[in-house]
């Protein structure tokens, strides 16, 4: 399931086009929606940090930030404004930031990613923010 839902952040095809052998798309993209809702991929990531801290395998000695600008398709305007359903369920995720992190910039719609590293090239952390907002710390 996770390599499916890799692939397809990886390749970027439609969530139909996820080959079989990860299984049915449907799940594959219920699956990648409730981890997102329910926080799972940001524990994950501190769970491996915090791992690989233990283990004195993270170079604090040098800590860099950097940011890049992703321009939303054209049709990313007409995006629903309800925050969606989380599959299998009849609440709505409890964090979901209904903008989606697009905002309005002097390009259109954009998103920015911001992430921070450290000495050794692992990623610490990332933000997904709207364009034309600044993170908050």
């Amino acid at each position: 399931m996770i390599n499916g839902i890799l692939f397809r952040l990886r390749t970027g095809t439609p969530w139909r086009d996820v080959p079989a052998q990860y299984g049915p798309w449907k799940t594959v993209y219920e699956r990648h929606r409730r981890w997102s809702a329910d926080s799972t991929w940001d524990k994950t990531l501190r769970s491996l940090l915090a791992h690989a801290d233990a283990e004195d395998r993270i170079d604090w000695s040098l800590v860099g930030i950097d940011s890049t600008t992703c321009r939303a398709h054209q049709h990313a305007a007409g995006a629903r404004t309800t925050p969606p359903r989380i599959p299998g369920r009849r609440a709505l995720p409890s964090q979901h930031r209904p903008d989606e992190g697009m905002g309005r910039s002097r390009g259109g719609l954009t998103s920015k990613v911001h992430l921070v590293g450290e000495g050794g090239r692992r990623p610490l952390a990332f933000l997904i923010t709207p364009g034309g907002a600044t993170p908050r710390s």
